[in-house]
C-alpha cells in the first residue's frame, strides 16, 4: 500500500512513498520541531551573518576608571552565560554586557545606573552590523563620578572601538537536505555533492525499496538551487529533494 507523505517545510516535497519512510528522512523532519524553538531563533537561522572571527578585548581609561571590553561569537543564551563566566572580573566595580543573536538580545547594567550600561553597549553592536555576538565591559571605578551622561558615551564608546578593531568572519547558514538515489548513481552523486562542498553526507541503505538509498547532507543556503539543479541533469531523472 502506498503511503502520502508531506515532509514539513517544503512545499514541493509531496510524493507517494512505498512502504515507510526511512530513518534518514525522519531525522530532517524531527530536527526542523527541534531547532525552531521562537520566532527570533527562526530569523537568526536564515541566510548568512557577520559575527567577530576571534575573541578580542579594548581598554581605555576615563577619569581614572578603567574600561574593558571584551567581545567574542555566541550562538544561543547558554553560550552567551559561558561567555560570561569566562570573561566577568568578580574583582572589578561592574560586569555590564550585551548579546545580539538574530533578533534576540540582552542586555545588563550590573549596578551601573538603569540604561546607562547595558543598553549602549547593545547599540553599539546594533550599529556594527555584527551578529551572535557578546560584549562585556568590566569597569574598575577609580573614584571620579562619570554621570548619567559620562558612563553612556563610555560603554558604547569602548564596546564601538572594540568591534570596529575585531577581525570578522562571514558565516553561511545550513540548509539539511536529503534526497534517494539508486546504487548506481551514486557516484554521479558524490561527485556532484563534493563539487558544492557538501557536509555531513550519511547514507541509509533501509530505505523498503530495492538498489535505492537515501543519502543526507547539509549544504550553504545560497549554494541549494544549484545543486539541485546540477543533480538532477547529471544523474538525468527527475529527484525529489527533502530539506526542512
Amino acid at each position: 500500500m502506498c503511503v502520502a507523505a508531506t515532509i514539513p517545510g517544503y512545499h514541493h516535497c509531496c510524493q507517494k512513498l512505498n512502504h515507510r519512510l526511512p530513518a534518514s528522512l525522519l531525522s530532517l523532519t524531527f530536527t526542523k520541531t527541534r531547532m525552531v524553538t521562537s520566532s527570533s531563533s527562526c530569523s537568526s537561522n536564515a541566510g548568512a551573518y557577520t559575527t567577530v572571527k576571534e575573541r578580542v578585548s579594548y581598554e581605555k581609561e576615563i577619569k581614572k576608571s578603567k574600561f574593558i571590553a571584551i567581545a567574542g561569537h555566541i550562538s544561543n543564551e547558554q553560550s552567551a552565560q559561558s561567555f560570561l563566566s569566562q570573561v566577568r572580573d568578580p574583582r572589578a566595580t561592574h560586569n555590564c554586557w550585551a548579546y545580539k543573536v538574530g533578533d534576540q538580545y540582552r542586555s545588563n547594567d550590573d549596578g551601573e545606573p538603569s540604561g546607562t550600561a547595558g543598553k549602549p553597549i547593545h547599540s553599539a553592536i546594533a550599529s556594527s552590523g555584527l551578529d551572535r555576538i557578546m560584549v562585556v565591559v568590566v569597569r574598575y571605578f577609580g573614584g571620579i563620578k562619570l554621570g548619567t551622561g559620562g558612563l553612556v558615551r563610555a560603554y558604547g564608546g569602548v564596546t564601538s572601538e572594540c568591534l570596529r578593531n575585531a577581525p570578522t568572519v562571514l558565516v553561511k547558514s545550513k540548509v539539511p537536505m536529503g534526497l534517494e538515489v539508486p546504487f548506481e548513481l551514486l557516484g554521479v552523486l558524490y561527485h556532484q555533492l563534493q563539487s558544492f562542498q557538501v557536509e555531513n553526507i550519511k547514507q541509509d541503505y533501509d530505505t523498503g525499496k530495492d538498489g535505492i538509498t537515501m543519502v543526507t547532507f547539509t549544504v550553504d543556503f545560497d549554494k541549494v538551487e544549484n545543486l539541485e539543479d546540477a543533480v538532477k541533469a547529471n544523474c538525468r531523472r527527475d529527484i525529489v529533494f527533502y530539506k526542512h
